[in-house]
């Protein structure tokens, strides 16, 4: 198995394997996070005052070829790699040495194919705006090997955590190296049952979510990113406005406000440095 070859995922859903389309991937080399600290200085005062530090994005260099027929041929091939990495939209890619996560990635500067006798070669540098490769699964898919959605070095809990939740206060695990905030990072939970007042707590960060209204045992809550809807309808206003975030690790959270029977279910994917 080569592991640097990879796959290319279209928003449209096309899947191309580079190995299958007669490209040669010889190396796929991810770089480092790179910080970018906020700083300042103040006068007469030795040092500087520290106001955090972010990630800017990340790049993968890519070095592949493919050997072709005759100049014919070749002008395909090539053609057919401008097409694999149109940058038009952005696409994925999934490296076979980690199959499990994968990078929304756009390529960063022109690229050319040169050509030695019937063999091409190309260097290409792939950019996400993102520090964090994702997981391709869910926490709506089993958390299990077996799944073939995961893979060993992606934070798995041997608690087997899950994700739908009868009672008021439960636990919800996150995988990955970074905090979900739904300001940021696709997060989707639903509560459906009766409720006055509804308040979703998460007890280890106090992020405090209240819905000022009442819901009936029919009828669903959804919590998307920072909107909120009763069976479609926005809810917003009568909020508190606020946001729940899950940090890496165990999250115990409470609900209050609840009546009856209910079930509330957290739907987002985990982030990889």
């Amino acid at each position: 198995m080569n592991l640097s070859n990879f796959k290319v995922i279209k928003f449209d859903g096309t899947e191309i394997d580079m190995q299958q389309a007669g490209i040669i991937i010889e190396s796929f080399n991810i770089s480092s996070p790179s910080p970018n600290t906020t700083t300042e200085t103040i006068p007469n005062r030795d040092g500087f005052l520290d106001f955090g530090t972010t990630y800017e994005g990340r790049e993968i260099d890519i070095t592949g070829g493919f050997i072709s027929l005759d100049g014919y041929d070749f002008r395909l091939f090539r053609n057919e790699v401008f097409k694999i990495f149109d940058s038009r939209q952005y696409f994925y890619i999934i490296n076979d040495a980690e199959p499990s996560k994968r990078w929304k990635v756009k390529y960063n500067s022109p690229y050319p194919i040169n050509r030695t006798a019937l063999v091409g070669k190309f260097e290409i540098t792939l950019i996400s705006s993102s520090s964090y490769a994702e997981s391709i699964g869910t926490t709506q898919d089993p958390l299990i090997f077996d799944s073939g959605l995961w893979q060993f070095g992606q934070g798995l809990s041997t608690e087997n955590p899950t994700y739908l939740h009868t009672t008021s206060n439960f636990r919800i695990f996150n995988a990955g190296d970074k905090e979900i905030d739904p300001n940021e990072l696709p997060l989707k939970i639903t509560y459906q049952g009766a409720s006055s007042n509804l308040t979703i707590k998460n007890l280890t960060t106090n992020d405090l979510w209240t819905y000022y209204g009442t819901s009936e045992s029919w009828e669903t809550i959804h919590l998307d990113g920072v909107k909120a809807d009763k069976d479609g309808l926005s809810i917003f206003a009568d909020t508190n406005y606020e946001v729940i975030t899950i940090i890496p690790g165990w999250n115990d959270f409470e609900i209050t406000g609840n009546i009856g029977d209910f079930q509330i279910d957290f739907d987002f994917r985990f982030y990889y440095l």
